[in-house]
């Protein structure tokens, strides 16, 4: 098939390129960023550096295609979506211009990704939380910003369904982590600021570190072979409607932590900013429609996950040594 992938210089993006090109496919990856700034450039990919908020450019990138994967947006972790509620926002250009494109060139099926931040914020207000199924985004109460417009743009994948005729898939994914990802500037997400931080203790000598709020919030966290193994089966599927793609290992902001120390050897002192962004008390993954229907579930152990993100973090600061002091 002809593949169109945005958002292929980020993280996730990078990581379904690599895995449909192993399948075979003709991919196009595009992103915003300049190629250099990419996560992964993979050569077998027809690269190309395009805003695909401008509608002129969705409709050039989604002729011929079979299908597209919708991956960009403006994001990070909760310091990021918290302080830039607009930027976010805007990124539903994206979602209306690329979706429009592909429906008037006749691409096949569409994928969106969409985000946890749909869930209401009134179900997640205990660390103990019931894992959230994907009737709990409604009654609508969003994440500000960041999830209203995720809400937003699902919606518009399905009505663009029912009135077009275009297969849509939505994937709700549940804070992914692993190698080729952000992990430091601002837009990390907590796996990665945590082994950034104990690794800075541990290169420092100075074993202290700051956790945002006082770390007994909860999330699940879904390493990326899962993410995309997932992405990549719910798209050849008939499953229509938002599914979470996550996994249901629950662990508190210090358990988090603590799987980081016992990685990285050390032991830190742990300083608790009540101020900082913290998000929902508590967020996790009921995984049973996406098991009833592909027959498993994302169970890659954090420990396991979080070891293979460590080396790839801790080769990249020793790799260049003052880098990892660079704001």
């Amino acid at each position: 098939m002809k593949i169109l992938i945005t958002g292929a210089g980020g993280f996730i993006g990078g990581h379904l390129t690599k895995k449909l090109l192993q399948e075979g496919h003709t991919v196009t990856a595009v992103d915003k960023k300049n190629s250099i700034e990419w996560y992964q450039l993979h050569n077998d990919a027809h690269n190309i550096t395009s805003d695909v908020s401008i509608a002129n450019n969705c409709d050039a990138l989604t002729k011929t295609m079979d299908r597209v994967y919708n991956l960009s947006a403006n994001m990070g972790g909760m310091g990021f979506i918290e302080n830039n509620k607009a930027d976010c926002m805007m990124t539903v250009l994206i979602n209306t211009n690329l979706i429009d494109a592909a429906r008037k060139n006749g691409v096949e099926s569409y994928l969106y990704t969409s985000s946890a931040c749909v869930y209401n914020a009134g179900k997640q207000s205990s660390a103990d939380v019931t894992a959230l199924k994907e009737e709990d985004a409604y009654p609508a109460q969003s994440e500000d910003g960041y999830g209203w417009e995720k809400l937003f743009s699902e919606r518009m994948c399905r009505h663009f369904m029912e009135d077009y005729g275009i297969k849509t898939h939505v994937a709700r994914y549940h804070n992914v982590y692993g190698p080729y990802g952000t992990y430091k500037g601002g837009r990390e997400k907590a796996p990665a600021a945590i082994i950034r931080k104990v690794i800075e203790a541990k290169l420092s000598g100075n074993h202290e570190i700051e956790v945002w709020g006082d770390g007994e919030q909860t999330r699940s966290f879904m390493y990326i072979d899962d993410c995309v193994r997932g992405t990549w089966e719910l798209s050849n599927s008939t499953l229509h409607t938002p599914v979470n793609i996550g996994s249901a290992e629950l662990v508190t902001i210090n358990q988090l932590v603590s799987i980081a120390e016992d990685i990285a050897g050390i032991k830190v002192k742990r300083n608790y900013n009540l101020d900082a962004p913290q998000g929902v008390r508590g967020r996790n993954s009921d995984n049973t429609l996406f098991r009833s229907t592909f027959g498993w579930e994302p169970s890659i152990t954090l420990t396991d996950g979080m070891e293979k993100t460590y080396e790839w973090i801790y080769n990249r600061m020793t790799d260049d040594p003052m880098g990892w002091k660079k704001k």
